[in-house]
């Protein structure tokens, strides 16, 4: 999330860049979920821009925007990390990545029977759907999220949960001031790391040709 139309479609379209050059630099298929990372959320900004441009409301793109956010991301970290994660530290990853598949199930219930509205609060945007037992859902998230980077096994995706962890705790904070939306400076800065990250892993022995394969 951006503070304007305009900063979202273009944050969003250097983040979305960056996950193409992210993809392309993948040498093994295990790593293409977390290297595609950049190009959803620079889509999830691009959305963005069309809520801004709606005046908010509750129309597909807020829709959209919410399903990415909540149990898209929910499940889609963790599960790249297992994918990426070296084989010793794939047993640990299981937690993280049951977190996600359950607080997933929960938010993608909310959305489902509740309706989403969005609401431009001077430079942020404001999402309301009904939530029960949030505490509990955050704290899934986080673990699904965060937890699965900083228990990867690998330095430079621990890195970047430390990054995500901290970023996201100042864009909150931000945010819920309703001062500005940082977000796609996190996106940003997430998607640099990665960038690092896909040119430094090793190519894989023997290329599988099926993602699922390779996970």
């Amino acid at each position: 999330m951006c503070w304007s139309a305009t900063a979202d479609l273009v944050a969003g379209t250097g983040v979305a860049a960056a996950g193409v050059a992210c993809v392309a630099r993948v040498r093994s298929v295990r790593d293409l979920p977390l290297a595609a990372l950049p190009l959803l959320l620079g889509a999830h900004q691009i959305v963005e821009s069309v809520v801004w441009h709606n005046g908010g409301g509750s129309g597909p793109a807020t829709v959209v925007w919410a399903v990415i956010a909540l149990p898209l991301l929910a499940v889609w970290v963790p599960a790249g990390a297992v994918c990426a994660a070296p084989r010793h530290a794939r047993s640990r990853l299981i937690l993280p990545l049951a977190a996600g598949a359950a607080t997933a199930a929960f938010l993608a219930y909310a959305l489902a029977v509740g309706p989403v509205t969005a609401e431009i609060r001077g430079r942020t945007v404001g999402y309301v759907f009904h939530l029960s037992h949030a505490p509990l859902l955050v704290a899934g998230y986080l673990l699904a999220t965060v937890g699965s980077l900083l228990l990867s096994g690998d330095r430079r995706l621990v890195v970047l949960g430390v990054v995500a962890g901290v970023g996201a705790f100042v864009c909150w904070t931000l945010w819920r001031l309703e001062f500005v939306s940082t977000w796609c400076a996190l996106a940003a800065v997430c998607s640099v790391i990665l960038l690092g990250w896909t040119g430094a892993r090793p190519a894989s022995p023997a290329m599988p040709r099926s993602p699922v394969a390779g996970c």
